[in-house]
């Protein structure tokens, strides 16, 4: 089973573009695993919907304790991507020897073009062949947690030192 923690961002429509912070989206995790016809068993859970700029260790915290709760070992977390990586590096440097993959999209869920399916789909597909550990998927890659940044020229993640 794989448990799906959300946190809001793009790859789940919102569009952080005033000053009150959520837009409301009608678009959920559920929606494309259900278009995708999965066939799997999951859990969805939303921790809560924060541009990724607004999540503080506090936030954090919030996550990993629900992380630890769950039996399940295989953990999916969707994100925003300006703080991807932080929270990939906060959790990672915990031990909690699960698989934990973290997983966003840098155009809105809810456009007709938007990069989640995919990102969705690669992501879990790899979070069922990795090893227990923290990781981010994006842009057809896995990376690990300690040896990944965010290119902001590029929009895409990258290993450190490339």
């Amino acid at each position: 089973m794989i448990h799906i923690f959300t946190t809001g961002g793009t790859i789940e429509g919102l569009d952080y573009t005033d000053d009150s912070g959520i837009t409301s989206s009608d678009v959920g995790i559920e929606d494309f695993l259900n278009k995708a016809n999965v066939d799997f068993e999951y859990i969805i859970e939303g921790v809560f919907k924060k541009d990724s700029r607004a999540i503080t260790d506090d936030d954090r915290k919030l996550l990993v304790s629900k992380i630890k709760e769950t039996n399940a070992t295989k953990i999916l977390i969707t994100h925003g991507t300006f703080t991807m990586e932080d929270t990939a590096k906060y959790i990672g440097k915990l031990n909690l020897n699960k698989t934990i993959v973290l997983v966003g999209s840098f155009i809105l869920g809810s456009s007709a073009d938007t990069d989640a399916p995919f990102n969705l789909g690669y992501a879990i597909s790899s979070l069922q062949l990795l090893k227990p550990d923290v990781y981010i998927a994006m842009n057809g890659q896995i990376f690990n947690w300690n040896n990944v940044s965010k290119n902001l020229e590029t929009n895409k993640f990258e290993r450190n030192g490339k």
